[in-house]
């Protein structure tokens, strides 16, 4: 349940504004806008998704910040009356939307906020999804860093061992040794290697970017999106019930519920939305799923950028940041016997919530 995963976080005093009210176009308005859209989709070579947990409040799932969101509520004593189990949820109008049209090649990637795990069980290939938070369905192992769906929503927060060995074999057939644990991270944590890598080169060699139930003030993901327009002059949509610091750079606002968005959306590209299926979520097969992104296709992503957009756009400091992935991912995680994740080498990215208040921005 999000008031669980909220509980287990640590103590963090900026959770960014909270509590917004929100704004709702009229149907004409709606109807018009989900038109452009449809035909700016149709006209893209390459459209991304960013995902937050607006896409999830349908399912049960409460939100953040919203009026009645987790952390809205827990500034004064209270908790959300909706609060089913990440067990329970199911993928919502949108998530079977999203898998559908990465299916039919209509969107090339999805970079999620979200932990909840309804993209990987709507059916979303890992391949093209990046879950910059972690995911209660899945585990990692410590020493050879390969991913595994799990059956079950994972009951610890912030990259706790789970006392279970890797299932995993070396090349000479020893078992890997290591040991398990949750994806999660907890406040300040280092973003995870190789999604934050794909997000990245997917969003700057995107022409379109789609923003859906995110107010973006989590850093450095309420930023991907940017990369559209800075990097290939791309198109800019934020679809949310809140206003977010990235309005006024936006190309298309939508204001209105996200399955609203996405019903129309698939009616307009004439494509069928569809239903939820059990025997096909990863989390009930019988065999082991693996859910690690391959370390070619973050390489081939990283050629596509550099063809795209290394042509005198990216400053220095960024070419030296996408250079280290290179160097840093063949390095195993080094963790403590207490499986502190905080100690594994990773890239250097810290998640921070960015605050704009009367035009004046500031990290938390």
């Amino acid at each position: 349940m999000s008031c669980n995963y909220a509980d287990g976080l640590s103590p963090y005093e900026n959770k960014g504004v909270l509590g917004v009210d929100e704004k709702f176009d009229s149907k004409e308005e709606v109807t018009e806008k989900v038109a452009t859209l449809a035909d700016w989709i149709q006209e893209s070579n390459h459209v991304v998704i960013h995902t937050g947990a607006g896409i999830s409040t349908s399912a049960g799932i409460p939100d953040f910040r919203g009026p009645k969101g987790v952390w809205t509520l827990e500034a004064k004593g209270e908790k959300p009356d909706m609060n089913i189990s990440f067990n329970d949820a199911v993928p919502t109008k949108t998530h079977m939307a999203l898998a559908k049209l990465v299916q039919v090649g209509k969107v090339q990637y999805i970079v999620s906020q979200n932990i909840d795990g309804l993209h990987l069980r709507s059916g979303v290939p890992r391949r093209n999804l990046a879950e910059l938070h972690g995911n209660m369905f899945v585990e990692q192992c410590a020493q050879c860093n390969r991913q595994f769906v799990r059956s079950c929503a994972t009951s610890s927060v912030g990259q706790k061992c789970l006392l279970k060995p890797c299932p995993t074999s070396r090349l000479n057939g020893r078992p890997c040794r290591g040991r398990m644990h949750d994806t999660i991270l907890d406040w300040e944590a280092n973003l995870p290697e190789n999604d934050l890598g794909m997000a990245d080169f997917h969003s700057c060699v995107a022409d379109l970017c789609i923003c859906l139930g995110t107010t973006l003030q989590i850093v450095p993901s309420g930023n991907l999106p940017l990369h559209t327009k800075k990097y290939n002059n791309g198109r800019l949509v934020i679809c949310n019930l809140q206003p977010t610091k990235h309005d006024r750079k936006a190309d298309l606002l939508i204001h209105t519920y996200v399955d609203d968005i996405l019903i129309q959306l698939m009616e307009k590209l004439g494509l069928t939305i569809p239903e939820y299926s059990r025997p096909d979520d990863p989390t009930m097969a019988r065999r082991m799923v693996e859910w690690t992104i391959l370390d070619s296709e973050v390489q081939t992503m990283r050629r596509l950028y550099e063809k795209t957009c290394c042509k005198g756009k990216k400053k220095k400091s960024d070419k030296e940041k996408f250079s280290n992935f290179k160097k840093l991912k063949r390095e195993p995680g080094i963790v403590d016997v207490q499986c502190n994740m905080k100690d594994v080498k990773d890239i250097k990215t810290e998640i921070k919530v960015e605050i704009e208040v009367n035009g004046i921005t500031t990290t938390g």
